[in-house]
């Protein structure tokens, strides 16, 4: 396909924990398929980890208009047509989460049709990866609400500007499609990859699973963000699981999980030696430990979906997943037999679920096999990229 990929992203950050840089996989995957590749991030402590074929640009500043004008320079540089994706999160570009001048930015670079106009003159094509779309009104709750109005104004306004939109889950074109206020756009679902590289190395698994269980013990891992809904899930899922005198023991992966652990010891301080947490680390000791683990306990308060990169790690690396579904959770999850699913609101489900998979071995070998061909069939890199390019 002709033409140039200028990645804009949100920042290069910690992923879920791990010392991951954000869609690197993505980005590297474009420029091998012959693209040329820019990613436009804030500054960041230490240096950017090199992938061939992609420049990292720290020239985003904190997204103020100054800092968006010096990019504008250095986006002109590069002959047109200039493709622009860009991660959506609303509370990704700072300014309390409001950064209206940043919309207002992208609709002008993608603005067409009006002589005399940068973007119409240079052919910028502006596409939205919108991973969360915005805030939702809450009830007494004003400063939430006055936010979450503003967002719907953003969202407005990155519509306008917007060539193409991808969507990390099918759910997020019903809540963005009225604010396009008539304007034909095509909507492509873009699941979310997996950043953690499988890292088959069985002796380091052993080593790892040493540190936490003896050879009769199961480990029941969780990896995630740790908001707050879904840790009260985990909590009352995983509490029958890991009472005293147990053989399983919970594994929290990644940055947050010691805050986790130490509010569950807390509540149940008898289960002190049951509950452990990684912190952040690289992603080579994350690929391990999520080898280690014997199964991932992935309960989510709005449901599994293809926006959720804890799930789709376990997945790549061929885990048996229980898991909840909800609001947000795509059909494909009970279809693929890949998964474990239980209603959300069924906590005892749960529970029982994972109490059922942890000594068969048989059942967690199958479920296994066939979480790494859904996600080599439906989430791999390369699929992502055929669609990219398509």
């Amino acid at each position: 396909q002709e033409g140039n990929y200028i990645f804009v992203w949100t920042c290069i950050y910690q992923f879920e924990g791990g010392t991951v840089e954000n869609k690197r996989g993505t980005a590297g995957a474009l420029a091998a398929a012959g693209d040329q590749v820019h990613v436009w991030c804030p500054p960041a402590q230490g240096e950017t980890r090199k992938v061939d074929g992609v420049v990292a640009h720290r020239d985003l500043g904190e997204f103020s208009r100054s800092d968006l004008r010096r990019v504008d320079q250095m986006l002109d540089q590069f002959a047109g047509p200039r493709r622009l994706l860009v991660q959506w999160v609303p509370h990704g570009f700072g300014q309390r989460a409001m950064n209206v001048s940043f919309c207002w930015w992208l609709w002008r670079r993608g603005r067409r049709g009006r002589r005399g106009r940068r973007a119409s003159r240079r052919g910028d094509r502006v596409e939205l990866m919108v991973h969360e779309p915005f805030l939702e009104f809450k009830r007494r709750s004003w400063r939430q609400n006055a936010v979450a109005l503003v967002h719907r104004l953003m969202t407005i306004i990155l519509l306008r500007a917007a060539s193409r939109v991808w969507i990390s889950i099918p759910a997020w074109e019903e809540y963005w499609r009225p604010y396009a206020l008539g304007r034909k756009l095509r909507f492509n679902w873009l699941p979310v990859v997996s950043n953690i590289p499988v890292v088959n190395d069985p002796e380091a698994i052993r080593a790892v699973r040493s540190q936490y269980v003896s050879t009769e013990g199961s480990i029941v891992g969780h990896f995630g963000a740790y908001d707050r809904d879904n840790i009260e899930l985990l909590f009352a899922s995983v509490s029958p699981l890991v009472d005293n005198g147990s053989k399983h023991v919970l594994l929290l992966l990644g940055k947050g999980g010691e805050r986790v652990r130490d509010k569950f010891i807390d509540l149940h301080p008898e289960m002190k030696e049951r509950v452990h947490a990684t912190g952040a680390l690289d992603a080579v000791d994350l690929s391990l430990h999520l080898g280690a683990c014997d199964v991932m306990l992935q309960p989510y308060a709005d449901g599994v979906s293809s926006r959720r990169g804890g799930t789709m790690a376990a997945l790549a690396h061929g885990l048996p997943v229980i898991t909840t579904s909800g609001r947000l959770t795509e059909p494909l999850w009970a279809e693929s037999g890949a998964v474990a699913i239980v209603p959300v609101d069924d906590v005892v489900g749960v529970a029982a679920a994972t109490s059922r998979l942890l000594p068969d071995v048989h059942a967690r070998s199958i479920m296994g096999r066939s979480a790494k061909a859904l996600y080599a069939e439906r989430f791999d890199v390369q699929v992502i990229i055929r669609a990219l390019r398509g």
